[in-house]
């Protein structure tokens, strides 16, 4: 079996996974045309359109280089994962949405290029870009002080780590301000992200503190993170704010957010000395000043995350 027909079905056990979490939106991939399991009805996405209105700009495009403007086109790795980020709404054969695709969208057409988007995992993404196999990465990536050694990022919106619960699960009641809080209970999160180093990072801080340490539970699919959490195999969820808070605000859902534990900015990632970075800047502010980036903010429900400028590599929040 190939790679890409395993990714498919992986994909797909995610969605089937998930629908019964969502009412507006499916995640992951598969067939969302019918009603879900458990009665709930996956709904496309938002019908309206900010990208479509988008044209190039000579002097944002004169930035790119020479051989880029040539040939029309840039790859890009994307961890298609849930909503608002990025996600299937009509199954893996039909063209992904999201916040991020809005933006990347938008983006190539300042600079005049075609993206050829290969979906990928997403730990595999940010390694991959020092091998050539993509000329840029999307998939939620914060900004941080360890990925800043390998990794160029263009900013674009700002994000960062949160948590939520199964409504009624009374292990955690209140916003978590101190890991401290999460001591012997079960975390769930996904493999290579920020949230996995965090809570590696600082796993000691339970038996500093002498309670019983807690578990992280790691998963490749975001689908299996939020099944674990629905059938009590973890108490916790670890992710990004927007996406937490988006899945909570659906009905049927059945999570509950905890709040934002730690901001941080998402950006575009590329290959360190990428000459890239200025081009993609230019274009972000471009959409921020002609007033795109905030439609398309809007339309994701995510205004609140909106940044008033692009910076190539800021340091990471503290």
């Amino acid at each position: 079996m190939s790679a890409r027909t395993t990714g498919t079905r992986l994909r797909a056990a995610a969605t089937i996974a998930l629908l019964p979490l969502l009412t507006l939106t499916a995640c992951g991939a598969g067939d969302t045309a019918g009603a879900a399991p458990g009665g709930a009805q996956a709904l496309p996405a938002p019908s309206d359109d900010p990208v479509a209105a988008v044209h190039a700009v000579g002097s944002v495009a004169a930035l790119l280089p020479a051989d880029v403007r040539k040939a029309g086109t840039l790859r890009v790795g994307s961890s298609i994962g849930f909503p608002p980020g990025a996600y299937y709404p009509n199954g893996p054969d039909k063209p992904a949405a999201g916040q991020e695709i809005d933006i990347a969208d938008a983006v190539a057409k300042v600079l005049g290029v075609k993206l050829e988007r290969q979906d990928a995992s997403f730990e595999t993404i940010l390694p991959a870009l020092g091998s050539g196999k993509y000329d840029f990465g999307t998939g939620n990536f914060g900004v941080t002080a360890a990925r800043l050694k390998t990794i160029d990022f263009v900013t674009y919106i700002n994000d960062g780590q949160g948590f939520a619960v199964k409504k009624g699960n009374t292990a955690l009641k209140t916003k978590v301000t101190d890991l401290t809080q999460l001591c012997g209970l079960t975390i769930g999160t996904g493999v290579g992200t920020t949230f996995e180093a965090t809570l590696t990072a600082q796993k000691g801080v339970c038996a500093k503190a002498g309670k019983k340490p807690y578990d992280v539970k790691v998963y490749s699919e975001n689908g299996a993170t939020l099944t674990a959490l629905q059938q009590g195999r973890t108490d916790v969820i670890m992710s990004t704010i927007n996406g937490l808070r988006y899945q909570a605000a659906q009905p049927a859902s059945g999570t509950a957010f905890l709040g934002e534990y730690h901001r941080l900015d998402v950006g575009f990632a590329f290959t360190k000395g990428s000459p890239l970075t200025r081009a993609f800047q230019a274009a972000v502010n471009e959409l921020i000043k002609d007033g795109t980036y905030a439609r398309i903010l809007k339309k994701w429900g995510t205004s609140s995350s909106g940044i008033e400028s692009s910076r190539i590599n800021p340091p990471e929040h503290t």
